[in-house]
């Protein structure tokens, strides 16, 4: 008897920006030596980023959640969305949306899990209420389209995301950001008071410029050397046996939400808690408006089985236990909510591996 095996749609090379070659054709030490380099990249690019994105936030008049929630996660869902569309334009549609659905899960379960519990996070409640119910909302979003596509095609192997949905997102994304400018309006008390000093034009010009060389400086050298060690670990993996399923479910999923996991631990061990709590929020938001929106809109997105039996409720879960915590009383996170979230991680992981055989 043939057992089938479901296959999560993932990356199958951990590094998608860099090209492949450079792993599969490098000797050990110099993968080795990628895997040194890109530390430092990381932590650097991370310090350079976090402290890019306050100077922003000041020099503009604006909370440094809201920063955290728009520039800073968007810049790193950029080189998803970019993997995503050449993903599917290449062919590989499942891989879009795999890759959207599972940073969601990372971003949120993972990382928010991780360091809510090594510290007890700031709340912001106008910022949480507002886009923590986009953030939600997205989601929500997300499954009513595959589950309103499932039942028009009346066969859960034959769904799919098109392209009037990815422009419709890729729209939602246009007021949402429009919509974040007008938020920071209604609210400037939320401005750090740094930010009320006066400036003269030409000064805060040059400040402004300055600040976003940096970000963008920080920006590259967190989404490059994510790249580098994910590439060259993921690459040693395979030449010292480890079998494919553990590489893509942890690696390959881990590798997409990297970017924000260094930014997440640069913001808490620098005091700015608030942008952790922003990215997680704004990249949840961006993966499904600006991750699954251009990728649709460049070619209609299958919605594997897979994705109905564990992705989405997994999505789904993870959501809606974040938008609990934040109704709880208090202005922090408590540090045991972090804990159901890792819980949550660490299972969908064991399924994905032993029930639905990812990479095999």
């Amino acid at each position: 008897m043939t057992t089938t095996v479901t296959r999560l749609p993932l990356p199958v090379s951990p590094a998608a920006l860099l090209p492949e070659p450079w792993f599969t054709a490098a000797a050990d030490p110099l993968l080795w030596i990628f895997v040194c380099a890109s530390i430092p990249m990381l932590l650097f690019g991370a310090d350079r980023l976090v402290d890019a994105a306050v100077r922003i936030a000041r020099a503009a008049g604006m909370s440094t959640i809201l920063i955290g929630a728009t520039i800073v996660s968007l810049g790193t869902t950029t080189p998803e969305a970019v993997v995503s569309v050449r993903a599917a334009i290449g062919g590989e549609a499942g891989i879009s949306l795999g890759n959207a659905v599972g940073s969601i899960i990372c971003d949120t379960a993972l990382i928010f899990g991780l360091c809510c519990t090594l510290t007890a996070l700031r709340k912001d409640r106008f910022i949480l209420n507002r886009h923590g119910w986009i953030q939600l909302g997205s989601g929500a979003l997300l499954v009513a389209v595959a589950l309103i596509s499932w039942a028009v095609s009346g066969d859960m192997a034959d769904v799919r995301i098109g392209r009037g949905v990815g422009l419709l997102l890729l729209g939602l994304l246009v007021g949402y950001m429009v919509l974040s400018v007008r938020w920071a309006r209604e609210k400037p008390e939320l401005v750090p008071q740094e930010a009320a000093v006066a400036l003269s034009p030409n000064r805060l010009l040059r400040m402004v410029l300055a600040s976003l060389l940096a970000l963008l400086v920080g920006l590259t050298l967190v989404v490059l050397g994510s790249e580098l060690l994910v590439g060259s670990a993921g690459e040693i993996c395979r030449r010292n046996h480890v079998p494919e399923p553990v590489i893509a479910v942890t690696l390959v999923a881990f590798g997409t939400s990297l970017p924000e996991l260094v930014t997440a631990i640069a913001s808490v061990i620098k005091g700015h808690q608030e942008l952790l709590v922003g990215n997680v929020i704004g990249a949840d938001i961006l993966n499904v408006l600006f991750v699954v929106g251009a990728s649709a809109t460049a070619t209609p997105l299958a919605v594997e089985p897979v994705f109905f039996r564990l992705l989405l409720p997994v999505m789904m879960l993870v959501l809606i236990l974040f938008r609990a915590f934040i109704f709880m009383p208090g202005d922090r996170f408590r540090r045991w909510q972090g804990i159901p979230l890792l819980i949550i991680y660490v299972l969908f992981v064991v399924f994905s591996v032993t029930v639905f055989g990812i990479g095999a």
